[in-house]
């Protein structure tokens, strides 16, 4: 699994997860033991996770995803890079995602 994530990852839901909008509110429920935290059996995603999760085809690299959603947000792109590759990071090695780099 890649450990460290670049703006040039591109990043897919696991397929030991499914993730399903319920009242506005996109909640990830793993499929196998080992996905996240023993004690956590659901995820919800915050606005800014939601709106990374939902860019995340499998053929954009985060800074595809970041720079779309500088359109949405009043945010810098730097700031919505940081906060694409925390996510990014943190779901990957919760199992949740699976990351590739693009190949050049």
């Amino acid at each position: 699994m890649e450990t460290d994530i670049t703006l040039d990852a591109v990043c897919f839901p696991s397929d030991d997860v499914v993730a399903r909008e319920i009242e506005g509110e996109i909640i990830i429920v793993p499929l196998v033991a080992g996905i996240g935290d023993a004690d956590d059996e659901l995820y919800t995603l915050n606005d800014t996770g939601q709106a990374i999760w939902q860019k995340l085809d499998g053929h954009r690299t985060l800074k595809d995803v970041a720079t779309a959603l500088v359109a949405e947000f009043d945010t810098p792109l730097h700031e919505i890079e940081n906060d694409a590759l925390g996510f990014a990071g943190e779901m990957v090695r919760r199992g949740i995602l699976v990351a590739s780099q693009k190949k050049q």
